[in-house]
């Protein structure tokens, strides 16, 4: 089974001039953990988590209302291709340890996969148990 059969197309995604601020309400809004952050041609630029805002905004004293997404968000953003095997951006989830992974065809956002996408799939039950484990553990194996 491919990705592209199981990644969620309908994807809330920001802009890198938005403010934090704006971030913080769509993932409440939208009861998400994380959004892309894409150009206006669709180029996926970053990520910014809940933990990004945390981390490097609030907890850094900085404003939301004042602090671009750019500023806050993951650069190096890990991601699938919408023909890869559902078994190996499980694999790459786990690696990573990320519970959510963009997929991006020529530098576009075309999709997300999560946890849960793998997890519903009975034949991926298996892979998405194993991804679980992986992330909660805070131990990165090299």
């Amino acid at each position: 089974m491919q990705v592209k059969e199981v990644m969620s197309r309908r994807i809330i995604a920001i802009s890198p001039e938005e403010t934090v601020a704006v971030a913080a309400r769509l993932l409440s809004q939208h009861n998400i953990g994380a959004l892309p952050v894409c150009s206006r041609d669709g180029r996926l630029r970053g990520v910014l988590t809940d933990r990004d805002i945390v981390l490097r905004c609030l907890a850094l004293d900085n404003d939301p209302e004042d602090t671009r997404v750019s500023e806050v968000m993951s650069r190096a953003v890990v991601t699938a291709r919408p023909g890869d095997s559902v078994q190996s951006a499980a694999a790459l989830m786990a690696r990573e340890q990320l519970r959510r992974l963009p997929v991006a065809e020529n530098g576009r956002l075309v999709g997300m996969v999560s946890l849960g996408d793998v997890a519903v799939r009975p034949d991926y039950t298996m892979e998405a148990g194993e991804v679980l484990q992986e992330i909660s553990q805070n131990i990165r194996r090299v």
